[in-house]
């Protein structure tokens, strides 16, 4: 199956995901200067977000949307600024370029499966964890007894994209042979023709691709790492920290947290988790 049969299949699974529902904007008003006061009065905020993750932040191309549990979460943050579905301008953001896009203010918050790290947080802020998940291997269908976990990996061909933490675990701790590219697209167009042995990355997202060829593609072995997403912000604004990590908390409390995934990740068959513990902001 080429690329394009790949995206094609992708964009008619995605519609069973649903539209993001509109979250409505309403009358809110925050201390003149801060960032939450420019966002406001902006009319506007710009995520970044991921195009090519079924479940999590997926652009339908049947629609042109983005969607998914990360672009309900985006929904969820607008609306606390007062803003609605149509107030959000998304750009794309892949794993090598988050921090940058940050850092110069081409976006105002990444939410694009972008798990805490010491490191990152030495660039950025990152609010939450808003979601936990873990790090598996998706391999061919038949092949799960020759890469049954991640011991198998030692010299093993493993795709995942440049800039992920996924792609160093398996190079640093498991010895594999990292296969960097730009989105995990490619990443499993190269394991259907054989120019990589495995593809990794975070099960919520594997199991999406695993569901759109269920005949061709499997999960093997455990989970293997964890990984907590987190709300990537310029670093230093506490105060938009502050109101980011109460965003999420306040979707935990009143259900919307709960109902994002399910319509989401949740009809990907991902089973709802437990809601995260939520992390003091750092400076």
């Amino acid at each position: 199956m080429n690329r394009t049969a790949i995206a094609a299949a992708m964009a008619a699974a995605a519609l069973a995901l649903g539209v993001p529902a509109c979250t409505g904007p309403k009358h809110v008003s925050f201390p003149a200067g801060s960032t939450m006061d420019r966002l406001q009065q902006a009319g506007k905020i710009t995520v970044g977000v991921k195009y090519d993750q079924p479940g999590l932040g997926f652009r339908n191309l049947a629609t042109g949307k983005p969607e998914g549990f990360d672009i309900k979460l985006a929904q969820i943050v607008a609306a606390e600024l007062g803003l609605g579905r149509d107030d959000i301008d998304y750009v794309e953001t892949v794993s090598r370029n988050r921090e940058a896009y940050l850092e110069s203010g081409r976006v105002d918050i990444v939410i694009a499966s972008y798990s805490i790290t010491p490191e990152r947080r030495r660039k950025v802020g990152q609010a939450g964890p808003y979601y936990v998940t873990h790090q598996q291997l998706l391999v061919r269908k038949g092949e799960k007894d020759r890469i049954s976990g991640p011991e198998q990996l030692p010299g093993v061909r493993v795709c995942s994209v440049a800039g992920s933490t996924s792609l160093a675990t398996v190079q640093k701790k498991y010895r594999a042979r990292p296969v960097p590219v730009a989105t995990y697209t490619e990443c499993v167009q190269r394991l259907l023709n054989k120019s990589v042995d495995a593809v990794t990355t975070d099960d919520a997202i594997l199991l999406g691709y695993a569901a759109l060829q269920p005949d061709k593609l499997e999960i093997a072995g455990r989970p293997f790492t964890e990984e907590r997403y987190g709300i990537g912000y310029r670093k230093g604004d506490q105060t938009f920290c502050q109101f980011l990590t109460d965003a999420i908390r306040k979707a935990e409390d009143n259900g919307e947290w709960e109902k994002a995934f399910k319509d989401t990740l949740g009809k990907a068959r991902v089973p709802t988790p437990e809601k995260p513990t939520l992390e003091p902001c750092q400076p």
